[in-house]
């Protein structure tokens, strides 16, 4: 006699394999349920229709469907609550949570966004560390697509931000710096940080273009060699990193994090895609991401898994420091530290950080769980899968 359908995420059944499970149901509830579950196959599959025509559906390179949900956000007055306040000693004055915002170096504004700043008020002796903020998640994350919109972020004279993720045991779990550049730079730099054997494909197609250093690509992402360079992509656009990004209103950077590749995607303001506004992000709408890292010459889940995440404002160090000369910034950068008018531009103004997962949309078979005998069918048919409150129903 029939029991019960399982209707729980990864649980999938069929309007056929139904049937074949329930040939001699006669009472009344059976057939309710029945009725019930044929029903919600028929509305499932205009559903699914729906979803592929907002252009929701992803698809691996193996044609397997897939959508990316919701998991988490940061933003508005809660922003700061799942994150740690980094105060280890580093030659920048990193504060911890309470002193951040007793000196109103972090702080929400009436609109929601979060700020974070360098201390722009303060002036200093030469030799003295100026006081800033380094963040970091308490949630780690193994894949996942990040979408993080600015109003503003930090640029300078001096200046060395990061929006960035990282694993424990570095590099053994691998390093991924989404927003990194130094002074009054125009274009982000994207990095990689690893443990041996693992490289940029310049043939799977970006935007950017590999970092070059002493004539040589900066291909091979291991950090024990180069003084831990990395592997690196440079942004193309202007618009990317410095003042002419914050002047377009901010924009939105994306890194997709998934088995076959990390990949990065900038848009200014005015270019941010309609999908990602919609709260539904399909990066197969988006063109080319600007930096890519492909499982074809770096296996992924080899080198990336349990990344906290971090924003920073960090000072001269090994970067600014040591390009100061270079760079057309005048004086010296320890020098530059001493006055607080050179650190106004140096501000995190963050609408929100929303991470989604990847759920992946089966294909090959359907189960029914049923105390009949032989009621489990594998079959080729039309399933369905309950996920984050959705039914989604696709041919398997």
């Amino acid at each position: 006699m029939f029991v019960s359908v399982l209707f729980s995420l990864g649980i999938f059944f069929s309007e056929r394999s139904l049937s074949l499970a329930l040939p001699n149901v006669q009472s009344d509830s059976s057939r309710a349920i029945f009725s019930s579950v044929t029903g919600i196959l028929e509305s499932t599959k205009s559903r699914t229709r729906s979803l592929s025509e907002r252009g929701s559906i992803n698809y691996n390179p193996d044609g397997t469907p897939f959508l990316w949900l919701p998991q988490d956000e940061y933003s508005g007055t809660s922003f700061y609550d799942r994150w740690n306040f980094f105060n280890h000693p580093d030659p920048t004055n990193f504060l911890d949570k309470k002193t951040a915002f007793d000196k109103a170096l972090v702080s929400i504004d009436k609109d929601g966004t979060a700020i974070m700043k360098a201390d722009d008020f303060t002036s200093l002796e030469r030799g003295k560390f100026r006081d800033s903020i380094r963040i970091e998640s308490i949630d780690k994350y193994t894949t996942g697509l990040f979408v993080l919109d600015l109003k503003r972020a930090p640029w300078g004279c001096a200046v060395w931000p990061a929006f960035w993720t990282v694993g424990s045991d570095w590099p053994w779990n691998g390093e991924i710096d989404i927003i990194e550049g130094v002074h009054d730079n125009e274009h982000n730099q994207v990095a990689w940080h690893t443990a041996p054997d693992c490289n940029i494909n310049t043939t799977v197609g970006f935007s950017g273009s590999v970092t070059q250093a002493g004539g040589k690509a900066h291909t091979d992402c291991n950090a024990f060699i180069k003084s831990n360079a990395g592997c690196s992509i440079t942004e193309w656009s202007r618009a990317s990193y410095g003042p002419y990004f914050d002047s377009q209103g901010g924009g939105v950077f994306v890194m997709k994090w998934d088995e076959n590749d990390i990949s990065i995607w900038s848009f200014f303001r005015a270019a941010v895609p309609k999908d990602i506004i919609a709260g539904q992000p399909n990066p197969s709408l988006w063109g080319v991401p600007s930096a890519r890292l492909h499982s074809s010459q770096c296996s992924i889940n080899k080198f990336f898994k349990d990344h906290s995440i971090i924003f920073d404002i960090t000072f001269c160090g090994d970067w600014a420091g040591n390009s100061y000369a270079t760079s057309g910034c005048p004086d010296t950068c320890e020098d530059r530290l001493m006055n607080p008018k050179n650190f106004e531009n140096a501000t995190w103004s963050i609408n929100s950080l929303k991470v989604y997962r990847k759920q992946v949309l089966a294909k090959g078979f359907t189960q029914v769980v049923s105390s009949a005998p032989g009621a489990y069918s594998k079959l080729p048919t039309w399933g369905v899968l309950f996920v984050g409150g959705f039914v989604i129903c696709s041919m398997v």
